[in-house]
Order: structure tokens, then sequence, then C-alpha cells
């Protein structure tokens, strides 16, 4: 056991050995060497731990070591420690080679025997696919074929597996399966790192640990539920990726459908991966996916216009670098979801995602039903304002709950009171990528907050009416909402015609 910079009695991972795939990439140099830097400064990696770099181009193990010094010096979210480093770096190697080339996957295998026989890594590998999407069956495929793959003698062999998961229902039924010829699902980690936030994963604990929230969470006491996730920024050099995937795809199926699994799903039996996952799996399959008509009523599409945000000018989205200058991909998805079952029925969900959005902002909110206005009919009080709990996943992770109050004088007035908690006054801040809970999880074995074959699925089973909708039918009003501004128009009327505003639009 090991004691995290939190203070929590954390278990160690065993022994393993780490093939990064991608080790040239953004991801490797942003988040997962930070990420592992972090793991060894929490004591949270066996001293039998090594990781192999794996991409395009030749290297060295000391010219890879090199260059992951110099990106831990820009990226580590904290100072780095030399000692710390020290350790990780005497444990980086690395292999290049093509993604198809067979060659390179038995030098791939030669050096992984090579690295086990020096550190004593027990023949446990975890797999790291940190690459473009096209690439994740075929190096799979290439890894069962040379038997790298296969587990024996208590040994383990895993992949973890970034998003996007397939472009639509049939893509990612198409990966499954193929994945699932050569692995087993417990094999198979795909990874949302949404999921490695603090107050992402404190839903289940505010739910299930507190008796005061489980017995109102339901259809009886909440009048709708919103999940909106803005972001700032434009496409950031993104673009040619981007432009071929839009808002829908890159955000709806993964971590918007994993946020309402959690708010919605029913009390699992035990923490057990399995366990929280079917309950999840259950909410994804009661959501009722949109007809024709209703994607018309039911999902607005934005593409954002020039615009300033703080002191930031931005171009017209048509603008930015390998952007088509006709382009037809939304920035931006506001929907209406149901999910119909008894917990849920006639709750709507209204979720909404947006890039060069006026503010960042990653929050979901829990509108409960209005009381009765019986008791304050004789008094000067025309309306009284619902309770709200806004679960705040970025940028200040926090939970705050409104509720009437009193003002104090000689008449009858209520105003809006909040409760906040926010972590980093509570409990200090940690500093972190959002990746050591997610990559520890993967090295001891722990799926729960991997997405499983049928969630994924189901995440795209929800989104395909809209999906072919708006492939039939191009927008013609794009650009629509302009850059610094919380989306189009018909984003806030989704709302208005049920009677319903987004959480403090105003702001």
């Amino acid at each position: 056991m090991a004691t995290d910079r939190s203070g929590s009695t954390v278990a160690a991972a065993g022994p393993c050995l780490l093939v990064l795939f991608g080790a040239s990439g953004d991801l490797t140099k942003r988040k997962l060497i930070p990420a592992l830097y972090n793991l060894v400064g929490d004591r949270l990696l066996a001293e039998e731990f090594a990781v192999i770099g794996f991409a395009r181009r030749d290297t060295s193990d000391a010219d890879f070591r090199d260059q992951m010094r110099r990106n831990i010096s820009e990226y580590a979210t904290d100072g780095v420690d030399e000692r710390t480093w020290a350790w990780l770096q005497s444990r980086l190697y690395f292999v290049g080679g093509e993604f198809h080339d067979d060659e390179a996957y038995k030098r791939l295998e030669a050096k992984i025997k090579e690295v086990e026989d020096q550190h004593h890594t027990g023949g446990n590998v975890l797999f790291y696919l940190a690459v473009a999407p096209e690439f994740f069956d075929p190096i799979v495929q290439k890894l069962a074929v040379q038997g790298m793959v296969k587990q024996n003698d208590g040994r383990w062999r895993r992949v973890v597996i970034e998003k996007p998961f397939g472009r639509d229902l049939a893509t990612a039924k198409a990966l499954n399966d193929s994945l699932l010829k050569v692995l087993d699902e417990s094999q198979i980690y795909r990874i949302d790192h949404y999921l490695g936030k603090e107050t992402v994963q404190n839903i289940l604990v505010f739910r299930f640990a507190n008796g005061i929230f489980e017995p109102i969470w339901n259809r009886r006491y909440v009048d709708h539920v919103q999940i909106t996730v803005a972001e700032t920024v434009g496409v950031e050099g993104r673009g040619g990726y981007y432009d071929e995937t839009g808002a829908l795809r890159d955000m709806v199926p993964n971590h918007i459908m994993q946020l309402i699994s959690l708010v919605a799903l029913e009390p699992p039996i035990s923490f057990h991966a399995d366990a929280v996952r079917d309950e999840q799996s259950k909410v994804l399959r009661a959501v009722q996916p949109m007809t024709p008509e209703e994607v018309l009523q039911k999902a607005v599409r934005g593409q954002y216009g020039a615009g300033t945000i703080g002191n930031r000018r931005l171009p017209d989205y048509r603008q930015e670098d390998r952007v088509d200058s006709l382009s037809k991909t939304e920035t931006f998805v506001a929907m209406k979801l149901e999910i119909d079952n008894w917990r849920w029925k006639d709750v709507p969900f209204y979720l909404r995602v947006g890039k060069a959005m006026a503010q960042r902002d990653t929050e979901i909110v829990v509108q409960f039903r209005r009381p009765p206005f019986a008791l304050f009919r004789e008094t000067t009080i025309n309306d009284i304002d619902p309770n709200e709990l806004v679960i705040q996943v970025q940028p200040d992770e926090g939970i705050s709950l409104s509720f009437g109050a009193k003002i104090p004088g000689a008449t009858m007035r209520i105003g809006s009171v909040d409760m906040d908690f926010k972590y980093s006054e509570h409990f200090g801040t940690e500093v972190a990528t959002g990746y050591e809970r997610l990559l520890h999880d993967a090295f001891v074995g722990d799926q729960t907050l991997f997405q499983r074959a049928d969630m994924v699925e189901a995440g795209w089973r929800i989104v395909a009416p809209v999906l072919d909708v708006w492939s039939a039918l191009a927008a013609r009003d794009f650009p629509n909402y302009a850059a610094g501004s919380w989306g189009p128009k018909a984003a806030d009327e989704l709302m208005t015609r049920d009677g319903r505003r987004w959480h403090r639009q105003d702001r």
C-alpha cells in the first residue's frame, strides 16, 4: 500500500511494462508522461516497472529519454523533482517502426523480453494506443499475430484505446467485433479522460454515500437535468481532424453519455466494475432515440463565426487552418433527451457542447421541482426559485446547492442562498493531468471508469438518428453564433419552449 499526495491509502500497481504507441505525439508529452511522473511521486508504481515507447520514427533509447526530459520540463503539473524523474527516465526505452510493419512488431517483442529481464516486470504488459483511430485495429491485430496479447501463467496483457471509438454505430460495432476476435472484453480499456476528473468520480459518492439525496433523485422531485460542456477555444490547430468529426461525434457518444449514465444510473450492487457498468448500460439503453421529426425539434447544431473572447479575437470557424471554407461541420450541439424508465420518465435531460463559447464551463445541473405556492399566495412573493444542485466539473471542481431563505425585514421576501463546496478549498489542490487515476486503474485491472462494448454502442445508437438527419439536410445558416457567445438562438429556444432556461445563461 502507498499514500498519495492527498493522504489517501492506495494500492500500488504490481510489476508491469507499459508499451506506449504514439510515443512521439502530443498526448504522450502533454498528459501521459506527466501522469506517470506524478504516479511515481505518489509511489503508486512498482519498482518493477518500465516503459517502451513505439513511434514511426527511428531514435535511440538515450534520445527518447532526452526528449521526454525536455517535455516533462514543459508539461509537468508541478516542478520537476530530479530524483523522481531519474527513477522514471532510467526505465524509458524506445522502438521505432511503422504501425503496419511486421518486422517492427518483432523488434518490439524482442525489446519487451529484454526489458522484462532487466526490470523483472513479470510478463505483464499494458499496451496504450495513443494513436489516430485508423490504427487501433491494425495495431491490435499485429500484436495478436505476434502472440503478444496472449495471457498465460497468471501474466496479463491489456490494451488501452483512446477515443473516438468509431465514427458511428456501424463502425463502432465493427471495431468491437474485430477486437473481440483476438482480445477478451476484460483486456480492453476504452478510455475517456473525463472520468479521470475528481468531480465526475464523486458523482457516485455524492449520490450513494449521502442519505439525504438518493431519496429525491427521481422524477417525483427532479424537474430536469442540464449538462453543459463549453470551451472558450476554437479548434486550435486540429482543424483537419475536427472538420471530419464535429462536436456531435467528438463529445456526445462518449463524454456526455458517460456523464448522463453516472447521474441517472440505479444503485449498483457494489463498486465492482461490471456492477457499475451494468447500471450505466441500462440507462443508456433506456434513452429513446429520436425520430427524424424529433431531431428537427429536439436537436440544435451551430457553427461559430468571428467574435471576441476575453482579449482574443477568433476568426470564423471556416477560416481556421485546414477547415473547408464552405464547411458544414458543427462546432456546437444542443439536445433534449428522455430516459424511458421508472426513475426518469418525463424528466428531460438537456445537453449542450460547444467551442468558442463565452466561458469555459463543464457542469451538471439538477433542477428540482418547485414547491406548491399555496402557502405564499397572500404575501408579496410572486414566485419561488427552484432548488438547484450544480456539480462543477471544470474549471473549478466543486458542488453547490441553492435554496430559499427569508430576507431580513418586515415583509416576507425570499432570497436564493448557495451552499458551496470547492475541492481546492476543502481538500487542497492536487496537481494532476486527469490521467493518473485512469492509468493506475489500468495497471491494477480495475475497469470501472472504462467503457464496455455495449456502452459504446448504446451511445452511438442514441446519436445515430441525429447524424442521419444532419448528413441528409445540410445546415443553411452557418455560422449562426458569434465566438464569445453562448451558442445559437435555437439552443435557447429549445429550453424556452419548455418554460426553462439554461443555467446562469446571463453570466
